[in-house]
């Protein structure tokens, strides 16, 4: 009898370990759901606008939101900046989540780039580099049970910018999964970097709720997006940029979202 229930009480705790998951009653085209929450947030390393290094506070704002998904701009690993402290993993062992890093560039003795981080262990994942004439910049893709994260910083420079639009299209249309794209991606709505991505893309942030600078947002330059699919619905979306004006240069911002699968005939 107790090894039927300790075995019950582990088949119980692999399943709520896999997070989201296409789950629930089939709707009439007998597809199903599958909902989740995505969190963008440059973090500028930690150092928030009382220019005090802070990791704690970063990883308490990331544990409130109580997202499936983080992607992470601007951190160090193992820079004379940092101290030696790579800034992903630090913010791992504070939330107990799984880290994935892509390096942008080589920088003061160690990397600076991008970074996930997810409440479940990754499938797999990939670096795509991108343009940048002020500093190259990268894609981290993390393919999940269920979807696709993506995380990017683009360049200051327009032309560099649009054309990571076209390698981040190129690297993405193969994924039958749903595929997100979450980041600081230096431009404003309306503009030729976010018309050409929503030519394959669907915007889920509301671009009017301002995200930089923090401490006074006039401007929405981070965003969270979803790839056009024909195999999924979005039955419901929330989305919100947190009011907090200290922890970094950026506001977090994030979105719930629950998928309708469809099955087609």
């Amino acid at each position: 009898m107790a090894n039927s229930i300790n075995a019950l009480i582990l088949t119980i705790g692999t399943l709520l370990s896999l997070g989201a998951a296409w789950s629930g009653p089939a709707d009439q085209s007998g597809g199903t759901s599958l909902t989740f929450k995505i969190l963008s947030y440059n973090v500028r390393n930690g150092v928030g606008l009382d220019k005090v290094t802070d990791y704690d506070r970063v990883a308490n704002v990331i544990k409130r939101i109580e997202a499936d998904a983080i992607a992470i701009q601007e951190l160090d690993s193992a820079t004379s900046r940092s101290k030696g402290v790579v800034v992903l993993t630090q913010l791992a062992a504070k939330t107990g989540m799984h880290p994935t890093y892509s390096a942008s560039i080589d920088y003061q003795g160690g990397k600076y780039g991008v970074g996930m981080l997810t409440k479940e262990k990754p499938v797999s994942w990939k670096k795509i580099q991108l343009p940048g004439r002020e500093e190259r910049r990268s894609l981290l893709l993390v393919e999940l049970k269920e979807y696709v994260v993506c995380c990017t910083h683009f360049s200051l420079t327009g032309e560099d910018r649009l054309a990571s639009v076209d390698l981040i299209n190129e690297a993405t249309k193969a994924y039958a999964k749903p595929v997100l794209l979450a980041g600081d991606l230096n431009a404003e709505p309306g503009t030729a970097v976010t018309k050409k991505l929503e030519e394959h893309w669907t915007m889920l942030s509301n671009p009017r709720e301002m995200t930089f600078p923090a401490n006074d947002p006039d401007r929405c330059i981070d965003y969270i997006l979803i790839r056009k699919k024909a195999n999924y619905r979005i039955a419901s979306l929330e989305s919100k940029v947190e009011a907090e004006a200290v922890a970094s240069d950026h506001r977090p911002l994030w979105v719930k979202i629950t998928l309708q699968k469809i099955n087609k005939p």
